[in-house]
């Protein structure tokens, strides 16, 4: 019940940070940003109880219908937006907080150089622009926004806007 509750929380989030969509039922129906989280959602669940190869599976599903790329291990928290996903990709170990947004081409990803905890952690309420790259185990904060392009290695405070490598801009 709670997937579904979840899910329908999901929907309505996107109805109402996307002006283009009209009704809850066409973002269910018609929406890969939505769509990939009901598969994300699943898969996650199988990744917890070590149905490793089935939750890989339901991703790469999910993949195929979307051209959006979750990691079953990934943990993402409630009412992420993904607006024009094609091209977005997310690692086995990433974390994204709350009423997050992120657009397409996106990578939270790893560097290569790292072995266990390899993806970024995303804070609450972050804005991750189109063509975005944050890489590597690394923690940016609540209500920060990557603009598009950006690649980000470090560390990110909260409140900050990000507009090139590393550059941040403060309100």
């Amino acid at each position: 019940m709670l997937f579904f509750k979840e899910l329908y929380e999901d929907a309505k989030n996107i109805k109402e940070k996307d002006p283009a969509s009209r009704n809850i039922l066409e973002v269910m129906i018609l929406y890969p940003g939505f769509h990939i989280l009901v598969f994300h959602r699943l898969g996650h669940f199988l990744y917890r109880h070590k149905l490793l190869f089935l939750a890989r599976l339901v991703s790469q599903i999910g993949r195929f219908f979307t051209g959006i790329e979750i990691h079953p291990g990934a943990k993402i928290g409630k009412r992420l937006f993904i607006d024009h996903g094609m091209g977005i990709v997310i690692g086995e170990t990433a974390t994204i907080g709350n009423d997050c947004t992120i657009y397409h081409n996106a990578t939270l990803g790893g560097t290569g150089k790292d072995k266990y905890k390899r993806h970024p952690d995303i804070g609450n309420h972050v804005m991750v622009g189109a063509g975005a790259k944050i890489l590597g185990p690394i923690k940016v904060g609540d209500y920060v926004k990557i603009g598009a392009n950006s690649t980000v290695l470090t560390d990110i405070p909260d409140h900050v806007t990000v507009v090139r490598c590393n550059e941040i801009i403060k309100k």
